[in-house]
């Protein structure tokens, strides 16, 4: 069945399955970012950059800034101030053995 949909409709489909993304991950603020890159290798500020990226690529002049505002819903720097807490002990550690494993292998 996916060999049948037009490139059209698979660019609505994506479109639409990462604006649920963003609202899922809008409506659960408390899914911190440091979990987000233990758990997947990516947070929202990935998403960010690839939207500017990929906005770049369309020859648009968007920064990260403008990315991470998109998914966020407003400034960074505001979502963090409201929103961020400070990574654990524990979340750190993961951290560094997720990026560990991910360099050694």
């Amino acid at each position: 069945m996916l060999d049948q949909i037009t490139d059209d409709q698979r660019d609505r489909l994506d479109a639409a399955a990462f604006r649920r993304l963003l609202a899922h991950l809008d409506a659960n603020k408390d899914v911190q970012n440091i979990d987000l890159m233990i758990l997947a290798d990516f947070c929202r500020n990935c998403l960010g950059d690839w939207w500017s990226e990929a906005a770049q690529a369309e020859g648009l002049e968007l920064g990260k800034d403008d990315g991470r505002e998109r998914v966020y819903g407003m400034p960074y720097a505001q979502w963090k101030a409201e929103h961020q807490k400070p990574a654990t002990d524990e979340q750190m550690a993961a951290f560094k053995a997720r990026m560990a494993a991910k360099w050694k292998g």
